[in-house]
């Protein structure tokens, strides 16, 4: 076991190569703070075992359709995060979802609105939802498990009401189905994966920068340049394998654009550290002067929001809405994409990025399992271990985190 004095010792100094930076890492491994560690070989595991199992799954087609697949349930997976990271839960956002797309559709089909117009109202819908939600979890007292079951069945019934005897809304905006069924040229695509990996280096080297000045730990300069590197070679090897297909997606540049938008919330202002405070240790954050409410509030707003976002990218994909919108398992495959991603539901700690990994894996193991031809029973069994396993390695990660003094 890794005792606070090993770690405190492994992490005084400040490392000048990648082999000090990676000894400094393993330490932190194996005092319990695993990052996404387990995501990347959960991911790597369902690549090698579907590839193996049908060559499809790793071919261009199969790639750019589970990037289309997995971009709704990843939009709303990363709102779902803000409230886990509070140690509450959100059953609503499946529904609410539906509530988007059935409200998206009427707005653009029969009044005529501006898409741009509908996606603003749209939204307002989400995070006026969430407002009320939050208000009764956090100022009335209500447990969040209850409040939002409610409006899971609220909203569920509010989809058949908006419905009526219309059976399907058809969506024929250009607009909004561009979201999911437009592609990008090569060109493009690796343009913004340089910009894209170039700004995340300007952000890392300017961290890097301001903990020196603090006389704070800091990675090494080769290290970032490693990691920009990586990254900006596995962008553009997805931009070329996609381009054998039908290109990149632009819901693609749409997922990268929020989770980099929401991580720089989450991670760069207040309202991100007061989540994290709360989450914590909520009587802690009170004493150090953080409205509990307000922020309590303010995460369930911005699930909402996204979740409507995500009712949004589901009706462009689907081109149409019916009264099944919003069901089936989102809400619960959203929840699961969040912690498999290794959100913690003990609160205190959630990443957005790893909520979009986390998504990739329940929309891989549907979407291999689809693949092979197997019935929607084995999927619910499969997708219940992987999530099983994700809950049992935060227990167990939180537990030697707080051997090792860090929880």
């Amino acid at each position: 076991m890794t005792t606070p004095e090993q770690l405190a010792a492994a992490t005084a100094s400040r490392p000048d190569s990648i082999g000090d930076a990676a000894r400094r890492w393993w330490t932190g491994v194996k005092a319990g703070d695993l990052g996404n560690l387990p995501i990347v070989v959960g991911l790597l595991a369902i690549t090698i075992i579907f590839t193996s199992l049908n060559s499809a799954f790793l071919s261009p087609v199969n790639f750019v359709n589970l990037i289309v697949q997995v971009s709704p349930l990843a939009v709303i997976a990363m709102g779902v995060t803000f409230v886990l990271i509070i140690a509450e839960v959100d059953l609503s956002v499946g529904y609410l979802s539906g509530v988007a797309m059935v409200v998206l559709g009427r707005l653009l089909g029969e009044q005529g609105w501006p898409a741009w117009a509908a996606i603003i109202a749209v939204l307002l819908i989400g995070a006026f939802a969430g407002l009320v939600q939050g208000y009764l979890v956090a100022k009335v007292g209500l447990p969040s498990l209850i409040v939002t079951l409610a409006g899971l069945v609220g909203f569920n019934g509010l989809v058949l009401i908006l419905i009526g005897n219309r059976g399907t809304v058809v969506i024929q905006d250009d607009l909004i189905i561009d979201i999911t069924n437009s592609y990008l040229p090569p060109v493009v695509g690796y343009v913004l994966v340089l910009v894209a990996t170039l700004g995340w280096g300007a952000v890392m080297m300017q961290r890097r920068r301001r903990r020196l000045a603090a006389d704070l730990d800091a990675d090494p300069i080769n290290l970032v340049a490693f990691r920009v590197i990586g990254v900006t070679v596995l962008g553009a090897a997805a931009v070329y394998f996609a381009s054998r297909s039908r290109g990149m997606p632009f819901v693609a540049v749409l997922l990268v654009v929020l989770m980099a938008g929401l991580t720089v919330l989450l991670f760069r202002t207040r309202i991100g550290r007061h989540l994290f405070a709360v989450g914590g240790n909520p009587e802690a954050a009170r004493r150090a002067g953080i409205n509990l409410v307000w922020t309590r509030v303010t995460a369930f707003m911005i699930s909402g929001s996204m979740a409507a976002l995500g009712g949004i990218v589901f009706a462009s994909r689907l081109r149409s809405v019916d009264t099944g919108a919003g069901g089936g398992q989102i809400e619960l495959n959203a929840i699961a994409a969040a912690v498999i991603g290794g959100t913690s539901l003990f609160g205190g700690r959630g990443t957005v990025s790893a909520a979009l990994l986390g998504s990739f894996v329940i929309m891989g193991v549907d979407n291999g399992m689809g693949l092979l031809g197997l019935s929607s029973g084995f999927k619910f069994v499969v997708t219940a271990i992987v999530l099983l396993a994700a809950v049992l390695v935060d227990s167990v990660a939180r537990r030697g985190q707080q051997r090792s003094g860090l929880a």
